[in-house]
């Protein structure tokens, strides 16, 4: 076990665990990607296909959350097609325009602003948009737990 390959996937990890919470950062493919890396520095001694092919399924599956936590959030709270995209274009958007703040803003303002557009009253697009607030907040949480597995797993089979 290379100590400066340990060091540089777990940088990996942290800036992997900082994109969980800020869509802009690949968060889930870069806890993966530190684990390629890592991989490649250290000549694969310990880390098999297997192993990056169940990584690779946990990557598959934060993005599939990423993508039901939203939906669930829109739709179980009675927003239409327009608040869902309006959702998505609101969080790149939202954390472009005001960094970590945006992350909650964005996403609200847009699924706000989808749902009026699609004809909902104010008081149905401000349900909505907590909706996906509510959406994107338990998507994190599960993105958090995937990312988790992943990296005692990863550190289960080197140490």
């Amino acid at each position: 076990m290379s100590t400066l390959a340990v060091g540089i996937a777990v940088l990996f990890f942290a800036v992997g665990a900082i994109g969980i919470v800020f869509p802009i950062i690949p968060g889930i493919a870069l806890i993966w990607l530190g684990m390629l890396v890592y991989g490649f520095l250290t000549g694969f001694e310990t880390l098999t296909l297997a192993f990056f092919l169940g990584q690779a399924v946990g990557v598959a599956l934060a993005f599939v959350v990423d993508y039901a936590a939203n939906v669930w959030g829109v739709k179980r709270f009675g927003g239409s097609k327009a608040a869902l995209w309006g959702s998505v274009i609101g969080i790149l958007f939202g954390v472009l325009l005001l960094g970590p703040f945006g992350v909650i803003v964005g996403p609200f303002a847009g699924a706000l602003a989808g749902e009026l557009l699609a004809g909902g009253s104010p008081s149905r697009a401000v349900q909505v948009g907590i909706g996906t607030l509510i959406g994107f907040l338990g998507g994190t949480v599960l993105k958090f737990g995937i990312a988790t597995v992943m990296i005692i797993w990863f550190f289960t089979v080197i140490l």
